[in-house]
């Protein structure tokens, strides 16, 4: 398929494609060139860009892109993803903080405090 398809499909701009082509992103395994020498996407590229975009929103940045898709070590690749979970984990234990003060400010629990409820 044509980057044009490959745009529609994964809703990621043609200028996107061309960057992460750039940036060696996207596998050359992915990519033939057909006898007018325009580029040709294997299907499957599109699930792979879907989880570079995954990759991206969870917080990794393209370079830590390019080392998985590298000859890295796996044991680069592995501490690399652990330190993302890692990342998430604290995460969650911050919105799972910040969630339980909102409550207590509601019920008036909390030092913080704000006319949230009606009179009564």
């Amino acid at each position: 398929m044509r980057a044009n398809e490959v745009s529609r499909r994964t809703a990621l701009p043609v200028s996107t494609l061309r960057f992460y082509e750039r940036k060696q992103l996207i596998p050359e395994t992915f990519i033939s060139r057909d006898e007018n020498n325009y580029r040709v996407y294997d299907e499957e590229v599109v699930q792979y860009l879907q989880d570079v975009r995954m990759l991206l929103t969870l917080g990794f940045t393209i370079e830590e892109l390019l080392v998985l898709v590298s000859e890295s070590s796996p044991a680069a690749k592995t501490a690399l993803v652990r330190d993302k979970i890692t990342y998430i984990q604290e995460l969650e234990a911050k919105l799972e903080a910040s969630k339980n003060f909102l409550n207590d400010v509601l019920a008036g629990k909390a030092n913080f405090q704000t006319r949230c409820r009606a009179a009564h």
